[in-house]
């Protein structure tokens, strides 16, 4: 089974890819992470993102098609994985159908005010050592400014000032949301509100998955 995840910056992808694979077993495949440790360790590829990453524009599909493609070769993917942050374009989900996957494809469009992704983000903070994340309103640390697990200074990333983030945003609305009417003529996507809590939010996505991966057991399909 493939489960994609489509929402704004901010939409809460990352913590439904997550509670999706404590559920169920599917690994989360965030493309965002990927770009992250390639950039960290310096890697030719990395070096090519950190010049895009920050200024809020996307990072180039050759590179990130590249390490998306080895991470999806990975055994603990063979049953099905979550991808959050993939595909964002027309361009990319024509080749994300060349990689493959077992089972059905299912597609999330978690629905976020403009206002609630800028609130989200721009109160973030993440610590660069454990990678830990926390938010300023809802999710502080206990000390102001440091990280509760290994006691590093956390940091605001780059891509969470308000200024790179009005770009994202411009930047998702102009070349994500068609991968919407894509995936809907398809039928397979399913658009879940994403502006309420998230415990409420993952519950929603999976009374649809559930059902889904009913309906494929009863036929056969599943992996």
């Amino acid at each position: 089974m493939r489960i994609i995840l489509l929402g704004a910056p901010g939409s809460g992808k990352g913590t439904v890819a997550e509670g999706l694979r404590s559920a169920y077993g599917f690994p989360k495949i965030s493309t965002g992470d990927l770009l992250r440790e390639a950039v960290r360790e310096g890697t030719p590829l990395g070096i090519v993102a950190a010049s895009q990453m920050g200024k809020g524009g996307l990072v180039d599909d050759a590179t990130v098609l590249a390490l998306l493609r080895e991470r999806l070769a990975r055994d603990d993917c063979r049953g099905g994985h979550v991808l959050d942050g993939f595909p964002r374009t027309l361009a990319q989900a024509d080749s994300l159908e060349s990689i493959g996957a077992p089972g059905p494809e299912v597609v999330f469009d978690l629905q976020v005010s403009d206002e609630v992704v800028l609130r989200r983000l721009t109160n973030r903070r993440t610590c660069p050592k454990c990678e830990a994340i926390y938010h300023l309103l809802n999710k502080p640390p206990k000390t102001a400014g440091i990280c509760d697990a290994c006691g590093t200074a956390l940091v605001q990333r780059n891509d969470d000032t308000s200024e790179v983030i009005v770009e994202r945003l411009r930047t998702y609305h102009a070349k994500t949301e068609p991968l919407v009417a894509r995936y809907a003529a398809k039928g397979a996507l399913y658009r879940i509100d994403g502006d309420g809590p998230a415990g409420a939010v993952l519950g929603e996505v999976r009374k649809v998955l559930d059902a889904v991966l009913g309906r494929a057991e009863s036929t056969g399909t599943g992996e």
